[in-house]
């Protein structure tokens, strides 16, 4: 039996539905369009205005405000709080409660407020001119629009060439968004460079992210060590240690002599395979018979992320490494889920 036909009202909904869709194709014309749009950006920037811009943030002795509203505001806030991981005294000024009192934290003739701006002549932006100027900070309008009322009033104009915006109306900021994030954050890259900004200072203002983690922490200082650490000789017998090797939450033995040099390691799955090779044989062998008397090691100054790329590396991944010192004596081991679990 063939299927009933569809009521009108539903009939007319599945075609709606049909026509409410978007392909491949559409999709991918859309982000030609958009590519099309941030090249005509690259190729009509003044490098020279830019230029001297990046200079001006670079050479300021105060703080540098970022302002704007709507979707402009939210990128300049974000441009600032890129300024600030790398160390630079930045901060956004909400151009409403600026009017409102926090104009207050503009201080000294050496502040800097960058306006951005899509069209130039947002009246809020406007109005906060004069009160900015009164306080002294030096004034930079950063707008899509030539011979702006903002541009006219500033110290200093940077024109963002803008050939339409995405939006088949040519009105939701969605191209000149992306080109005023593109801006900022490629000046903050060039300020990042000028001010020689090294590794271990960019993890320093990024602490608790993987990032910092990873630019920060030492084996040692994610390392278990002392009564933590799972170790026996080579002469105990192998299945005298099975509590040892199952209760510190290592996976394995690390095998010492007296003086606590490593000797080698014995894991959980050299267990499996020494029972399953020798049987009850296993009874009579000691630890030292079957360990692993080459294993990969690390130093405890080394990173916590070259320890886990040295667990994942070649031939086979492994699950810990044992910690010593140059003269080989064992300090500790680094395991991978306690490098997880410290986030990296």
């Amino acid at each position: 039996m063939g299927s009933l036909p569809l009521p009108p009202h539903e009939e007319e909904a599945e075609k709606k539905i049909d026509q409410d869709t978007i392909n491949q194709d559409d999709l991918l014309a859309l982000f030609k369009s958009q590519q099309k749009y941030l090249n005509h950006f690259f190729h009509h920037l003044d490098l020279a205005k830019t230029l001297a811009f990046t200079h001006t943030l670079l050479n300021a002795a105060g703080t540098i405000f970022f302002t704007g509203v709507g979707k402009s505001g939210f990128v300049a806030n974000k441009i600032s709080q890129t300024l600030v991981s790398l160390g630079v005294k930045s901060s956004f000024l909400s151009p409403l409660d600026a009017l409102h009192g926090d104009i207050g934290s503009l201080s000294s003739s050496s502040d800097i407020l960058v306006f951005l701006s899509k069209s130039g002549n947002t009246e809020e932006l406007l109005r906060l001119v004069p009160c900015a100027r009164a306080k002294g900070a030096y004034l930079v309008a950063v707008t899509s629009a030539e011979g702006s009322l903002l541009g006219g009033v500033c110290d200093m104009e940077v024109h963002l060439p803008l050939e339409r915006e995405l939006c088949p109306f040519d009105l939701a900021p969605v191209t000149s968004t992306a080109i005023q994030m593109v801006f900022g954050d490629t000046v903050a890259v060039a300020i990042m460079g000028a001010r020689k900004l090294t590794k271990e200072q960019y993890a320093a203002n990024h602490p608790a992210g993987r990032i910092g983690k990873s630019l920060i922490f030492k084996v040692k200082d994610v390392m278990k060590k002392q009564e933590e650490l799972p170790v026996c000789r080579e002469g105990d017998l192998i299945m005298d240690q099975l509590v040892e090797l199952t209760s510190k939450g290592c996976g394995c033995l690390l095998v010492i002599d007296d003086e606590y040099h490593l000797i080698g390691t014995f894991t959980d799955g050299d267990l499996r395979r020494t029972l399953k090779a020798s049987g009850e044989g296993i009874f009579k062998l000691t630890v030292g018979d079957m360990c692993n008397r080459s294993p990969r090691t690390i130093s405890p100054d080394a990173m916590a992320a070259e320890a886990m790329q040295k667990m994942e590396s070649p031939p086979s991944p492994v699950q810990f490494l044992p910690v010593i010192s140059q003269e080989n004596i064992l300090i500790g081991i680094v395991t991978l889920h306690g490098l997880v679990s410290a986030g990296l």
